[in-house]
């Protein structure tokens, strides 16, 4: 070990290697609350040229390494395993390139998106990608894990953003698939054994951005709605009518809405806090002095249809901000309910429903006393589940993680819609892949990293 610390410290010098107490609590756990440990080294390369050099000593050293960026994720992927190092991207922050003509942008993989996002915005532009961890989460990190977000019923999930991409390989070859173009269907696409695989086939270094037109207008409300049936047919509706322009589509169950405007949080509530379900409604535009009058319009129609029992409308950015408030509240809920278990699942629109009565009803009955709220981007069947049971005991937490899941596989769901399954869904990826899938990319991961030494445990066995 001490002959690869030494070889690393003279590949990336002295501000590259982190040992010891040097090693903050940064480095040691996500966003999962997954127990923290600490790597036996971290380090912090500033281009691809030195990843690639990382990965060419931990290859022949066969040392495991796990990729990190801002470390928000959900599923343990970017926590320490016993004896790994930690390879850091946030010093590879730079936005290299913006082509206003091509619409694309050249990043660096450790870049956080809310610098993506207001860069694109200063340029007339935009980077459809917004997730509530916008100001700490590393584009790479979007790219390996496919994040969805908010906006994935208009403009698709990362995959669809991403143009080109350069990646190291577990032997330190670099992949430099940086295309520009929109249209390149020359052999394989190789940029899509990197972007959602999680960092185990090998580690974004730089991306290559699909940039849209700034929208000119945003129109937004919270409705009330008396039912799920009525929320899918408000969907329906407000997607036919509004002539492609929907944007988001986020459903708040009762439980989340009144915990979010209730004293614990303190959201203001735009709406009564007494009805079953709430949907918030985002629809981006060309035209301001049109797209307002046909929102509402929409709405109107919707409410006289009897699909809406109440609803708000924003009438300028800070109200829009208010109601989305709303939809994001949920990061300060998650400290009230501490300690929380998290569930990112998709399901058929139509058994959403029935997932969650039946999740509740399970909950009810094994922990009753349970803190839990549902909420999720309806539109492309995402569905959401914090619960607080008041333990993080391992076998808690299993006991829970089997309730949920049983009901996901029942109902021919899958265990994770965007944050992945990096090391704590790992025990139920078969509930949603065959076994024949998971055998292919078993094949995949063996002839990519024989040693199995990048990301090792996390998604695969």
């Amino acid at each position: 070990m001490d002959k690869l610390i030494s070889a690393l410290k003279d590949a990336l010098g002295p501000v590259g290697v982190l040992e010891g107490d040097a090693i903050g609590p940064a480095y040691q756990t996500d966003w999962s609350g997954a127990p923290p440990v600490r790597p036996k080294l971290v380090v912090r390369p500033a281009s691809t040229e030195e990843v690639a050099a990382v990965m060419r000593l931990c290859s022949e050293a066969r040392q495991p390494v796990v990729p990190q960026g801002g470390m928000t994720g959900l599923v343990g992927g970017a926590v320490p395993g016993a004896g790994e190092i930690a390879l850091s991207l946030g010093r590879m922050n730079r936005i290299e390139a913006i082509d206003k003509a091509a619409r694309t942008m050249t990043v660096q993989a450790g870049v956080p998106l809310q610098a993506i996002q207001d860069a694109a915005e200063e340029h007339g532009l935009m980077l459809p990608l917004d997730l509530g961890a916008r100001g700490s989460c590393a584009i790479g990190g979007n790219i390996s894990t496919n994040a969805g977000g908010n906006r994935v019923i208009r403009y698709g999930m990362t995959r669809d953003m991403v143009l080109g991409l350069e990646a190291v390989l577990p032997s330190g070859a670099v992949i430099s698939a940086m295309n520009t173009m929109l249209k390149n269907n020359a052999g394989y696409d190789i940029k899509h054994l990197f972007i959602g695989t999680e960092g185990t086939l090998g580690i974004v270094t730089r991306a290559v951005l699909r940039l849209r037109a700034q929208p000119a207008s945003q129109c937004t409300a919270i409705a009330a709605v008396r039912d799920f049936d009525a929320l899918v047919t408000l969907l329906g509706a407000v997607d036919r009518d509004l002539g492609g322009t929907l944007s988001a589509f986020e459903a708040m169950w009762a439980d989340f809405y009144r915990m979010i405007t209730g004293p614990e949080v303190g959201v203001r509530a735009p709406l009564g806090r007494d009805y079953p379900l709430y949907v918030l409604i985002e629809s981006l535009g060309a035209d301001p002095e049109r797209d307002g009058d046909r929102f509402e319009t929409v709405l109107d129609r919707a409410m006289n249809d009897g699909l809406m029992l109440d609803a708000v409308v924003a009438r300028s950015k800070a109200d829009s901000k208010a109601l989305w408030a709303v939809r994001d509240g949920i990061a300060e809920a998650v400290k009230v309910m501490a300690p929380f278990v998290s569930y990112d699942v998709s399901l058929p629109i139509g058994a959403m429903e029935r997932f969650v009565a039946e999740a509740k009803a399970l909950l009810n009955e094994k922990f009753p006393g349970h803190r839990s709220v549902f909420f999720g981007h309806v539109g492309d069947g995402n569905l959401h589940l914090v619960t607080g049971v008041g333990s993080r005991e391992p076998e808690v937490n299993k006991a829970v993680d089997d309730l949920v899941y049983g009901v996901t596989g029942r109902l021919d769901g899958s265990v994770s819609a965007e944050h992945g399954i990096g090391r704590l869904k790992l025990p139920y990826l078969a509930i949603s892949r065959s076994p024949a899938e998971i055998a292919l990319m078993q094949t995949i991961k063996l002839a990519i990293d024989p040693h199995n030494i990048l990301n090792p445990g996390r998604v695969l066995a």
